[in-house]
């Protein structure tokens, strides 16, 4: 039973807001992000089916954001293995030993941590610019005021981007094409990557 997966009943369910009444606020929250997602296309496909059912007036998730499939980018990782979430946290040994059931946001902690491990980018998520102490401390999550004003987004311009692919370009060359950053640019229409 799919309940013993994910712990959601129906009786859980019942006071919960449906889709159509939180499309418009979700679908403004990741306009022009980028959302990391571990097997994007199960999920994707699950966004889209519900965006189809309010109507032509919305287009498809990929209208609205861009996507980075982590499943895909794992097994470019490390082809011919095991690249699930479970496998990933015993491969970057991320413990997630509290997970008994699948739920969203320990997912996207979870997944968070191991998409921090396979880029080698920031080796943790405290956004406060303070050094985290013990474990223990930082597995405490920071809540960010829900009347905080809007982030800014800052692009680059068109110089920094140049400057960013002649670097990569660098990197690239001394690393015999083995530069992490640079990916293939989608096909026009294709988000997932």
């Amino acid at each position: 039973m799919v309940v013993e997966v994910h712990g959601i009943t129906n009786d859980f369910l019942a006071d919960k807001p449906r889709f159509v009444d939180i499309a418009d606020a979700f679908l403004e929250f990741i306009r022009g992000a980028e959302l990391i997602i571990h097997n994007a296309p199960f999920d994707v496909g699950f966004l889209n089916h519900e965006l189809r059912q309010l109507g032509e007036r919305y287009d498809e998730l990929l209208g609205y954001c861009t996507v980075l499939d982590t499943l895909d980018y794992a097994r470019r990782l490390h082809p011919g293995q095991r690249n699930s979430l479970d496998a990933l946290c015993r491969r970057y040994a991320i413990d997630n030993s509290h997970r008994e059931l699948h739920g969203a946001l320990l997912d996207a902690e979870i997944l968070a941590h191991v998409y921090l491990a396979m880029t080698g980018g920031q080796v943790a998520l405290s956004l406060d610019g303070v050094r985290e102490g013990t474990a223990a401390q930082a597995a405490v999550p920071q809540r960010l005021c829900a009347d905080r004003p809007p982030l800014r987004i800052v692009r680059a311009t068109a110089e920094e981007v140049a400057a960013h692919a002649n670097y990569l370009e660098i990197i690239s060359k001394k690393s015999g094409g083995a530069c992490l950053w640079t990916r293939p640019v989608p096909e026009e229409g294709e988000g997932i990557r």
